[in-house]
């Protein structure tokens, strides 16, 4: 790799803000705020509005719509035209 060309890689907090979690891992993101970390470093920290710990789909609370049921009902509604 050519020097001086790619963007510092090092330690950062991410913080998911709506589930009130944070985790450390390497980035090349940057941020002006700091947070004292569990080990007594300090890092950059950099806010997210959603992680693991909060999307619906890994939380389980995700909706799953009844396309198949919609499409049917339509079809009995309107009838199947052009048929083919």
């Amino acid at each position: 790799m050519r020097k001086g060309i790619h963007p510092e890689y090092r330690p950062v907090v991410f913080r998911d803000r709506a589930a009130d979690y944070a985790f450390l891992t390497r980035s090349t993101m940057t941020s002006e705020r700091t947070v004292e970390w569990e080990d007594g470093r300090t890092y950059p920290v950099v806010d997210v509005e959603i992680s693991h710990v909060s999307h619906p789909f890994y939380t389980g609370t995700a909706r799953v719509l009844d396309t198949a049921g919609r499409v049917e009902r339509f079809e009995r509604r309107y009838g199947k035209e052009g048929g083919a």
